[in-house]
């Protein structure tokens, strides 16, 4: 009891049982930093001088103590009235105790949400699937509607992913990659002068487009492109405009204009024709026989501005998403068709923040159900 005693006015933290005793504290540790603050805190030097100034025969004022450190007289008064200890009815202060005491009484970080096993598991998992930290957030309010214990912010997965302990969850992940783009800042948008005018454009640019297919609360305008790898591989992109599901085709080495619309027309042949109106591509030449396309399936394509990306933005993004799957450098003629197959629904799956977190294949379905019991 003594011992407890004595302990516990010092301000030591006692564990008990087999691997019990006082929590450890360097007490040679430095002050923590007071950032903004118009004090500094004391340091081990600063009490030893407080307790050699108050063991002289004359003990010297506190006005001069705290001259001498250069800190307020108020600020030693606090410190030998909250430091001292009460030793045989005596008030005593001792430098190296209260230096301890003062450590010990630190507030210790608080632990993160990521920290309870319960809701690291899930993240893992999601980021596993190739989420987002904006999806895993989404997901996990679904997943757990009741339980805010188990929400957590997008920038909390950010900052376990590459603050803190410089990326200690990273670690855990099964994927190569944490997140889509390693890049640090975003690529400026080209200034290069615009292409030269092309046949096939006539009657197909942008601004021939019907408004409708502007407006994305009209289903079945689509976005297009190409993914490129070494050995002439490549595999077409769609992504739809109003609920950005993704179809994947792959190319049987070669990129052609012949070999792409084919390809391109056996991968809408399934969807109703309400459901494939225009497809929206840049400029390149696998498209120059898109009137073929349009003749074989009624479905119109339309070429943006040169140089202008943004214009289709739901595919670059989707085409960025691809490209998590298979880096530059891939050679799409050794992708299966199975795996490719699991690249897409891996990515209708996924909640979108656009649509209010819900998932494109669930609004697809929604759509073609519609469609179907229309007269």
């Amino acid at each position: 009891m003594t011992v407890n005693r004595w302990a516990e006015q010092a301000g030591m933290q006692v564990r008990r049982g087999a691997a019990g005793g006082v929590r450890p504290i360097p007490v040679d540790a430095g002050p923590p930093p007071s950032p903004g603050r118009a004090y500094r805190r004391l340091t081990l030097a600063d009490r030893s001088f407080i307790e050699a100034a108050r063991s002289l025969p004359e003990p010297l004022p506190l006005r001069a103590i705290a001259r001498r450190l250069g800190v307020s007289p108020s600020t030693v008064s606090r410190e030998i009235r909250a430091r001292g200890v009460i030793h045989w009815g005596e008030h005593r202060y001792d430098a190296g105790l209260a230096h301890y005491r003062a450590l010990a009484a630190r507030p210790r970080p608080r632990p993160g949400k990521l920290d309870d096993p319960a809701v690291r598991g899930p993240v893992v998992a999601l980021l596993n699937q190739r989420f987002s930290p904006e999806q895993v957030a989404a997901e996990l309010r679904a997943l757990f509607p009741g339980r805010k214990e188990a929400h957590v912010s997008h920038e909390t997965v950010y900052q376990a992913l590459y603050v803190q302990g410089r990326g200690a969850l990273r670690h855990e992940l099964a994927v190569a990659k944490a997140l889509r783009t390693g890049r640090a800042g975003r690529i400026p948008r080209s200034r290069l002068p615009a292409r030269a005018s092309r046949p096939w454009l006539e009657g197909a640019r942008l601004s021939d487009r019907t408004a409708e297919a502007a407006d994305r609360a009209v289903p079945g305008h689509w976005e297009g492109d190409l993914v490129v790898g070494p050995g002439n591989s490549g595999i077409v992109t769609l992504v739809e405009r109003s609920t950005r599901y993704a179809l994947l085709g792959r190319l049987p080495g070669a990129r052609d204009s012949a070999t792409v619309v084919d390809v391109l027309g056996r991968m809408i042949e399934g969807l109703p024709a309400g459901l494939a109106r225009t497809i929206t591509w840049d400029q390149g030449t696998e498209m120059a026989a898109h009137a073929r396309f349009t003749v074989a399936t009624g479905c119109r394509v339309f070429f943006c501005d040169p140089h202008s990306p943004w214009q289709r933005g739901s595919n670059e993004n989707t085409n960025g998403l691809v490209r998590d799957f298979y880096p530059k450098g891939t050679d799409f003629n050794e992708v299966t068709d199975a795996g490719l197959a699991e690249t897409q629904r891996l990515l209708n799956i996924r909640p979108r923040k656009t649509l209010g977190w819900s998932k494109p294949c669930d609004k697809l379905a929604g759509l073609i159900a519609g469609v179907a019991m229309a007269p």
